[in-house]
């Protein structure tokens, strides 16, 4: 078997991944999960249509007069949790051990033969709670933003599991051994989660905790050893950027981090990634419950390019849009006070431009925001760099900011990948300072660039406000959910809520800038840029 990066795909079992284009049907192969070509095609045909089908279903009958309910059942089941009892059927919940009436251990000697029951607290969240997880009603596909299930768009209503302490639990605490992985690359509010996982396992009463030193990797490479965690050991981690774990791309096979799960006897796995550490993630819950093993696998969405299905936002987004402001600001500077200054600034995001579009609408500085979900030309009549010359003659300076993933169809192609299986890209910000210059040489008028790429300085930030907040309740809710018995799931924030989703469904695919979004339209509003094809 190979590493764990190009296992994950033919593991995965996707169901139903097929969504209704304009153009007939366009299927996407589980099998291809990390290929990230196929996973940007994917997502660019349906970002490009004006009805998207959310049920990735070719099942769907329009003309059956009972088709909104079939959709809503099979959506029901699509979304519904893997739980510890659907392999250990004989499984006895307990009273949970979380309850903050209590300043005292919860679990002790005295609890030796059972645990006490408080039915006055009334912080617990009931099982079937539930989350709506779209919220506007669509009167038109024509309408911006418009995401349709139906040519017509009827409003179909999706609920998912609400997150938060229950209060029956499937394992008991002082018999529990916890560990923590963060996989891939450094974002903002690593430690955040971290920390918050520690301190909500002990209010729980857990003793065990351990970290997995350099993601996946930490699973097999016998160099490296678990680092025992407790609330006074991550204290104060929260006040630094990076991971107290460390980080790495790729890893052991399946097997091989099972086995280790085993041998090591952790009962609650907390896995911090993205789409390819979740998708290993699931491919573990999955070996688990083949082996039966009664491990619970709980996934916490880190992207900073924001690009996780279903949820609002990824803890390290509002800290990265904080922190471009800082180069924004620069650049801008620096091309104001140059004769013809130009400043260019590349963000993160390699599919989608997120961070590009929400930093050009925070800044108020940015003349022209170029994104991967929106093609553009750099040459030509209706080019970037003759609208930049625009710019030169009117105002004598311009900035452009630039996600990574944009243009790549301009730039050379590298076919090299990273450990994660995914295409090293082009520097998309030099090719633009080159050809920028060139442009501006040929038509004799002298132009003064200045590029920044904060892309390290950046994802070494410590989380901000905004994400330490959101890194609190990511953390709580990840221990939440082990403990109420779920596996195989993420935790994040839907609508403002936070939710538990099954993890094949938020990793299907790359979630995509939608160009037709209210949200774009603000900050082409706010750059005044035009369509550059």
């Amino acid at each position: 078997m190979g590493s764990i990066s190009h296992a994950i795909g033919p593991k995965l079992g996707f169901h139903h991944q097929v969504s209704h284009c304009s153009n007939g049907l366009f299927g996407f192969n589980g099998d291809k999960f990390l290929s990230l070509s196929s996973r940007k095609l994917f997502g660019r045909i349906c970002a490009s249509v004006d009805v998207k089908d959310e049920r990735k279903n070719t099942a769907i009958d329009f003309s059956d007069p009972d088709w909104k309910m079939k959709y809503q059942a099979d959506f029901e089941k699509r979304f519904s949790l893997p739980h510890i009892t659907d392999v250990f059927g004989d499984a006895v919940p307990i009273p949970s051990t979380f309850c903050l009436k209590m300043r005292s251990p919860p679990v002790s000697d005295a609890f030796a033969g059972g645990y006490p029951s408080d039915e006055e607290w009334h912080g617990y969240v009931n099982n079937n709670d539930r989350v709506l997880l779209k919220v506007i009603n669509y009167s038109s596909r024509r309408s911006a933003g418009a995401e349709c299930i139906d040519p017509n768009c009827t409003w179909v209503e999706q609920w998912v599991h609400r997150a938060g302490p229950r209060e029956k639990i499937y394992f008991k605490p002082e018999a529990v051994k916890a560990a923590i992985v963060t996989c891939g690359g450094l974002c903002p509010g690593l430690n955040d989660v971290i920390r918050q996982i520690v301190i909500t396992l002990e209010i729980y009463g857990v003793k065990k905790i351990v970290g997995i030193p350099f993601g996946y990797r930490g699973f097999s490479d016998k160099e490296l050893t678990e680092m025992p965690l407790s609330r006074k050991v991550v204290q104060n981690i929260h006040l630094s950027g990076g991971s107290l774990l460390g980080v790495s791309r790729g890893g052991p096979t399946i097997d091989e981090i099972v086995d280790s799960l085993q041998e090591r006897g952790i009962d609650l796995l907390f896995v911090l990634g993205g789409n390819g550490t979740h998708a290993g993630a699931n491919v573990i819950h999955n070996e688990c419950r083949k082996r039966r093993l009664k491990v619970a696998v709980v996934g916490v969405p880190k992207t900073i390019d924001n690009d996780i299905l279903l949820m609002d936002k990824t803890f390290g987004f509002d800290t990265a849009v904080e922190e471009a402001q800082r180069a924004i600001n620069s650049a801008y500077i620096e091309a104001h006070s140059a004769y013809h200054g130009v400043g260019i600034v590349k963000l993160m995001g390699r599919s989608s431009g997120f961070i590009a579009m929400q930093a050009a609408l925070a800044s108020g500085q940015i003349d022209v925001c170029l994104i991967p979900e929106v093609p553009f030309q750099l040459h030509g009549p209706h080019g970037v760099l003759r609208h930049l010359k625009y710019l030169i003659e009117t105002k004598g300076s311009a900035v452009v900011c630039v996600a990574e993933g944009a243009g790549q169809n301009l730039v050379q192609k590298t076919n090299a990948t990273d450990a994660s299986g995914n295409i090293i890209l082009g520097d998309i910000g030099v090719y633009i300072q080159q050809e920028m210059k060139k442009y501006f040489k040929e038509i004799s008028v002298p132009v003064d660039v200045k590029y920044i790429d904060p892309t390290y300085m950046i994802r070494a930030c410590r989380a901000n406000a905004s994400d330490g907040i959101l890194c609190t309740v990511l953390g709580q809710n990840a221990v939440h959910g082990a403990f109420a018995g779920y596996s195989g799931i993420t935790v994040g924030i839907c609508n403002t809520h936070y939710v538990y989703l099954p993890i094949p469904e938020v990793i299907s695919y790359a979630r995509m800038l939608d160009p037709n979004s209210r949200m774009w339209h603000r900050c082409l509003t706010s750059t005044g840029q035009p369509d550059f094809m």
